[in-house]
């Protein structure tokens, strides 16, 4: 803790990743791990108790002047959606997402995206989506998603948003295509299992879709 930073508890809800809370108090993911003795940073229980290293200069207000800005860089796109302003309804995607993930596959595939983001989809906001990888983005009702215009690399940064792909470089991929829901730490996805660094190559027909408030 560097010399005039102050701590401060927080008492995690449903919904909350690690990631959006460092987002949002303008702190890292490594160093809430850290002062809390979180030994796994996707796994963190509603009702604990974080203890938040701020400085004068970080702000308790998930909006402010720097909406949508980490680290300097605009990472919401079009939409103006950041990861310190990502809606309830996405926070508790992403979390849905995630804990849909590690009752499945873990960190290892097992060939059922669709079911993954479908399952974590029903279970955070009560809605049923059939399909496979390349189809849920036609099955997503438009009165509860929109598609946005980003690039992967920004969706990555900002949770509880659906990616789909058209095609794959797998086999099954070329066919089924693929989805995940993103975690909002950079680079992780979850479906049936979580995606630890989650990119285009070799996959195409990419788009983006946001749950509606």
């Amino acid at each position: 803790m560097s010399q005039g930073a102050t701590m401060s508890n927080y008492r995690i809800r449903p919904g909350d990743t690690l990631s959006g809370l460092a987002a949002r108090f303008g702190t890292t993911v490594e160093k809430l791990a850290r002062d809390n003795n979180i030994s796994n940073p996707d796994l963190i229980y509603s009702g604990n108790n974080l203890s938040i290293g701020h400085s004068t200069r970080d702000t308790f207000d998930a909006g402010g002047n720097n909406q949508g800005v980490r680290g300097g860089n605009d990472v919401g796109g079009p939409t103006g959606v950041g990861p310190s302003n990502a809606s309830n309804k996405m926070q508790r995607l992403a979390e849905a997402a995630r804990a849909a993930a590690m009752g499945m596959g873990g960190y290892n595939s097992q060939g059922l995206c669709a079911t993954g983001v479908s399952r974590a989809i029903s279970n955070a906001l009560g809605i049923g989506v059939s399909g496979n990888g390349n189809q849920i983005d036609n099955n997503l009702p438009r009165d509860k998603f929109k598609q946005v215009d980003m690039t992967l690399e920004e969706a990555l940064k900002i949770p509880g948003l659906v990616l789909t792909w058209e095609s794959t470089s797998s086999n099954l991929g070329r066919i089924y295509g693929h989805t995940a829901v993103t975690l909002g730490d950079g680079h992780s996805s979850a479906s049936d299992f979580i995606e630890r660094n989650t990119t285009n190559g070799g996959r195409t027909g990419f788009k983006v879709f946001m749950p509606i408030e």
